[in-house]
């Protein structure tokens, strides 16, 4: 079978994409059934034809809304499995996959490194731990007794015993609800499904409604979709607590950016820490950039070396189940 790996580098630094690319190589090798792997730079949705062209297995793939139909696939038929190395991903035509005999499967490699992501943001709003550095440095620049000027400049928040309200209580949501748990907070959690089992114990699964109305911290951990695209609305943040946090790691338009930024503006939202906003990826700023207090990041809670080469490793072994006729991580 002839592989292409789609495999960008966006932001340099270790690991390079070279020694990404070397690793992918190594776990590879040695799988009987590939007979070639081809290297692209990177996938982008408008150029999805030109990439997969001939090949059985399509490694990397962006799953944007509506890409993959019954069109493409029998536009490719050779092609009969798609890995995106990505948690989420977008609607796409299922019975036309099942009727062309194409699996494509997603790949949870950051569960915990995304969590971690999202608690940083929070701890971030919560102590500006650089802020103080800087300002404790310039004092001490100057010469100036640390005990003579106020020796805090910005508002310290404590998360003891505060209530964390945790939308989406997959893989992701559970290990922040653990993380929060460990700072002493108090973890409700809102899920489509209510989730079963021992391991979710120690959170009182509520309602939206519920979780909206009691939370101090409100962290969002679901899938885009129909339903929850805008869910985050004008009218859902008028039922939050007044000062609010807000954190996103999910996805951009599950949050309404005009309403946010309103209720930023207005103290409603006391602060909101996001790693992803809507219209990504963005070339220009929008309002929500302009707001002191939104912590905003790129789109980069995946990105420790770390979870990068787990990514290779569970999708290779993705790969290698479907392989052997038992799919795993199907979508």
């Amino acid at each position: 079978m002839r592989v292409k790996l789609c495999q960008d580098d966006p932001f340099g630094g270790a690991p390079s994409r070279a020694e990404i690319i070397s690793f992918w190589r190594k776990q590879l090798e040695g799988i009987p059934a590939i007979t070639s792997v081809d290297i692209e730079e990177n996938f982008t949705p408008d150029r999805a034809d030109e990439i997969a062209a001939d090949y059985d297995i399509l490694l990397g793939a962006w799953i944007a809304d509506d890409l993959f139909d019954r069109a493409f696939f029998e536009r490719h038929p050779n092609l009969k499995y798609i890995a995106t190395f990505g948690h989420g991903f977008g609607k796409f035509d299922h019975q036309a996959a099942r009727d062309c005999g194409v699996t494509i499967t997603n790949t949870v490699y950051g569960d915990m490194t995304i969590a971690q992501f999202a608690m940083a943001l929070l701890l971030g709003i919560c102590h500006h731990v650089e802020t103080e550095s800087s300002y404790y440095n310039k004092i001490l620049d100057k010469n100036m007794s640390f005990r003579a000027v106020p020796g805090v400049t910005t508002r310290q928040i404590e998360l003891y015993e505060k209530t964390i309200g945790i939308i989406g209580l997959g893989s992701i949501g559970l290990w922040m609800a653990r993380m929060a748990s460990g700072f002493g907070m108090k973890v409700i959690a809102y899920s489509r499904h209510k989730r079963e089992g021992e391991k979710y114990s120690f959170v009182e699964q509520v309602s939206l409604e519920e979780l909206l109305r009691r939370s101090d911290v409100i962290s969002i951990h679901c899938p885009l979709t129909d339903d929850t695209r805008g869910m985050i609305s004008a009218q859902a943040i008028s039922r939050m607590k007044d000062g609010v946090i807000l954190i996103n790691t999910a996805r951009g338009a599950i949050i309404d950016e005009t309403a946010m930024v309103d209720a930023l503006k207005s103290g409603k939202i006391y602060a909101a820490g996001l790693d992803v906003v809507t219209g990504e990826p963005r070339h220009d700023r929008s309002p929500v950039f302009d707001c002191p207090n939104a912590l905003i990041t790129g789109h980069i809670a995946w990105a420790p070396a770390e979870a990068r080469y787990r990514t290779v490793r569970i999708a290779v072994q993705n790969m290698r189940n479907w392989l052997a006729g038992n799919p795993t991580s199907v979508i």
